[in-house]
């Protein structure tokens, strides 16, 4: 990036495009919790973080490029399986994928102002896999919400990647994929890492491309877990560098 280039984008992040985000995110979580309250959280649980996310990807710079999207139905439910490298798969995904869907989500992030008051009143999926009940009633609580159409979103790394790559799946993610008997749709995502990496809020303007891949449907017995992991994982790693 041009040295001049990245001074005045240091500039316009902090003191523009910040600033404007975060009456942005304040502004779309008020009214997810509020309409998700008072209305169809089904509806306000997506459309506004939709539009914040498309916005958020404005306002920063970036460009998103989607591929596949004919692989997927509208009306038909699936659970997204999609790799983590960095803040920018959120607003990606919720931006660009263009299927409602419920967020299977670390139960900790409850905790961050405003979004987890409005993801909680969204009936995103919240994940306590600290006992037995706790995974039971996430299981329970999700196989509620996939119905009509609505799908489900994991990142199987659980957490962010520190150098773009993908990390290890963690095999739960597919045991509650395989509990659903619903397709299982990888999905790929390239350029969040270099986008904004796990590591700085600094951010670079660049394009990210989200490939959707045809979904893996259950056989006459459900899934095998560990085959399902391998090919999502196979299936995603064919869309990135290298």
């Amino acid at each position: 990036m041009n040295p001049l280039f990245r001074i005045l984008y240091f500039i316009y992040q902090w003191f523009i495009a910040g600033p404007v985000f975060v009456v942005l995110t304040v502004l779309t979580a008020i009214v997810t919790a509020i309409g998700s309250t008072v209305g169809n959280k089904d509806f306000w649980g997506y459309w506004p973080p939709h539009y914040w996310s498309r916005l958020t990807c404005w306002i920063f710079l970036i460009r998103v490029k989607v591929a596949g999207r004919e692989n997927i139905e509208k009306k038909q439910s699936y659970v997204f399986v999609a790799n983590h490298q960095g803040a920018y798969d959120i607003w990606t995904i919720y931006g660009f994928l263009n299927h409602n869907f419920k967020w299977l989500m670390k139960k900790g992030l409850e905790k961050i102002a405003f979004i987890g008051w409005a993801c909680k009143c969204a009936g995103q999926v919240f994940v306590d896999d600290s006992t037995i009940s706790g995974i039971k009633e996430t299981i329970a609580e999700a196989e509620s919400a996939l119905k009509d159409g609505m799908s489900l979103t994991i990142f199987p790394e659980g957490s962010r990647s520190w150098d773009g790559n993908m990390i290890p799946f963690k095999r739960g993610a597919f045991m509650l994929a395989a509990e659903f008997k619903l397709p299982v749709v990888p999905v790929t995502i390239d350029g969040s890492f270099k986008a904004m990496p796990r590591s700085t809020y600094q951010m670079t303007p660049t394009t990210i491309r989200m490939t959707i891949h045809k979904p893996i449907y259950p056989g006459e017995k459900g899934f095998n877990t560990k085959v399902l992991m391998g090919q999502c994982r196979d299936a995603i790693a064919s869309s990135l560098p290298g």
